[in-house]
């Protein structure tokens, strides 16, 4: 069925961009978690434990193992977004205050935005480069006026993350070919979650005795920030251009700085108020019209891309 009218598409434009949403919302969720209730000194056992257990129940929910190039691509993806993301995301949680952790992750516009350029031949719009410009604003007033301390490591952390999650994420919306985004998305995790395993294993040896607290701070991030967390923003990137995906990807730093306000007892300024409501524009901004998907011609998008996202009855977030 084709999405010719303008509410259709305006409709599908709000909806996918609600989808994606979970994504961020949930992954900033995991700074504040991360930094006052999970156990310090082993980012990889914290960051397998993360993993492993999100990728077992979706591939327990998509039953069906990876086929063909599926096999070395999800290693591809699995290491990027997954391995070393984790395990560089859990290091800066535990070195930065959650508002500054989530703020340097939110830079990810712009790298999404260039390797969407470079992988995909998709060019940011107006649109998108004046709401990644708005909320690069906010982003700059949030970290620029947060309190606490700001460890180098933890910033280069951060940073490297954000890079790395970049391009992972723009390779999975290259290489779709119609794979539900659920069984993609377990196959990274799987991948990422056994690499961290291995390595915590070698590395830091015996994994960390857990608390009642620390074992359900655990469950929340796995399950949530990170199963669903992560279909729903891969769903993103299926329905709609990567370069308005990566603004939605704002709401991270949003999320942190007020789970860190409320729960984290950090200190909220009126700068960073300022910065939050930029942030909230851009995202406004970018969904305030334009394409539901990019130009057809750029690798990897397939065809009957319009008709999936027309007709799409599966699963909310797939």
């Amino acid at each position: 069925m084709e999405t010719s009218s303008g509410p259709r598409r305006a409709w599908l434009r709000v909806r996918w961009s609600l989808v994606a949403a979970v994504g961020p919302v949930a992954f900033g969720s995991t700074y504040v978690v991360t930094h006052h209730l999970l156990p310090g000194g082993s980012p990889l056992w914290g960051s397998a434990i993360r993993a492993l257990p999100a990728g077992v129940v979706l591939l327990l929910v998509a039953r069906r193992l990876p086929r063909g190039s599926w096999w070395w691509r999800s290693v591809v993806l699995g290491t990027l977004n997954m391995g070393i993301f984790f395990c560089l995301v859990y290091v800066a949680a535990q070195l930065l205050p959650s508002s500054v952790a989530a703020s340097l992750m939110s830079l990810s516009p712009i790298a999404i935005a260039g390797a969407a350029w470079l992988l995909l031949r998709e060019r940011p719009t107006p649109r998108v480069v004046v709401a990644a410009a708005v909320g690069g604003a906010g982003v700059l007033l949030i970290v620029g006026t947060a309190t606490g301390a700001l460890d180098g490591w933890g910033i280069a952390a951060s940073v490297a993350s954000m890079v790395l999650s970049s391009v992972g994420a723009v390779l999975t919306k290259r290489w779709q070919d119609g794979t539900p985004v659920l069984t993609v998305t377990a196959w990274q995790l799987v991948v990422g979650g056994l690499e961290l395993l291995v390595a915590a294993a070698l590395i830091e040896g015996a994994p960390p005795a857990l608390s009642v607290t620390e074992s359900l701070a655990f469950a929340y991030v796995s399950l949530v920030a990170t199963a669903l967390g992560f279909v729903c923003w891969f769903s993103g990137f299926r329905h709609l251009p990567a370069g308005a995906v990566g603004v939605i990807g704002l709401l991270n730093p949003v999320t942190g700085v007020t789970l860190g306000v409320l729960a984290g007892g950090e200190v909220l300024t009126g700068s960073q108020t300022l910065g939050i409501g930029l942030v909230l524009a851009s995202v406004a901004l970018v969904n305030a019209g334009g394409r539901t998907r990019p130009r057809q011609g750029a690798p990897g998008t397939p065809g009957p891309e319009p008709r999936v996202a027309a007709s799409s009855s599966s699963s909310t977030c797939t």
